[in-house]
């Protein structure tokens, strides 16, 4: 099944990179600084290895969107693949951006008979105010207490030199525990197809990349 692709090989990691040089000026050179050494603390601890690979089935989930009604996994995987997208919060420049694109490329996804499903620990009145404020049309996901991130193996306490108020007034806790992002392919039969996961938040799984594996899911799809 051919699909044109809306999206730029590299137009993720090029927004990332024009981003960067303003949190430069924006922020402390020792906030920045702080941050890289957590991003390295987080990549040397090996954690991406925890998470759900492919091959795997996904596990099964239920929780509330952005107006509170439950989205499951497995109901949308009836109806085709599911596109699900870990993201650590509102208050993050990348999930930001990444969001974004996601929600530009949503037209191909749905022409691809995929649905695209965001989670993160927000509570719901944070998940309403991101939906609100990126005019995402997909469904976006409240995991309260990480309980489906740690599913995945997603879930990871930040480091102190990184935590800040955002987190913990967006979340309704202080137990500093967010996921990896996360971008997971999963097939109708509920095995996983493809698994992005990046202990370094400033990574994300290009748009490009995953319409190419979403692709390729969907054909084999019409071919069983």
């Amino acid at each position: 099944m051919a699909i044109d692709h809306i999206a730029q090989e590299h137009e993720l990691a090029a927004r990332i990179a024009h981003l960067e040089p303003n949190l430069a000026r924006q922020l402390p050179a020792q906030v920045l600084q702080d941050f890289q050494g957590a991003i390295q603390t987080l990549v040397n601890g090996g954690i991406a290895a925890n998470a759900a690979k492919v091959g795997e089935k996904a596990s099964d989930f239920s929780l509330p969107d952005q107006i509170g009604d439950a989205v499951s996994l497995y109901s949308v995987l009836q109806r085709g693949p599911a596109v699900v997208v870990f993201y650590r919060g509102e208050w993050c420049p990348y999930c930001d951006l990444t969001l974004r694109a996601y929600q530009r490329i949503l037209p191909s996804i749905t022409a691809l008979g995929a649905s695209l499903i965001a989670i993160s620990p927000q509570t719901p009145d944070s998940t309403l105010t991101t939906v609100e404020k990126k005019e995402l049309t997909f469904s976006v996901l409240s995991d309260v207490g990480n309980v489906v991130a740690r599913k995945y193996g997603l879930v990871f306490v930040t480091p102190e030199a990184a935590r800040h108020p955002g987190i913990s007034a967006a979340n309704g806790d202080e137990s500093w525990e967010l996921p990896m992002p996360a971008t997971f392919i999963v097939a109708q039969d509920g095995t996983i197809r493809l698994a992005f996961v990046d202990a370094d938040w400033t990574h994300r799984l290009e748009p490009a990349e995953l319409l190419k594996a979403l692709e390729s899911v969907a054909t084999n799809c019409l071919k069983e």
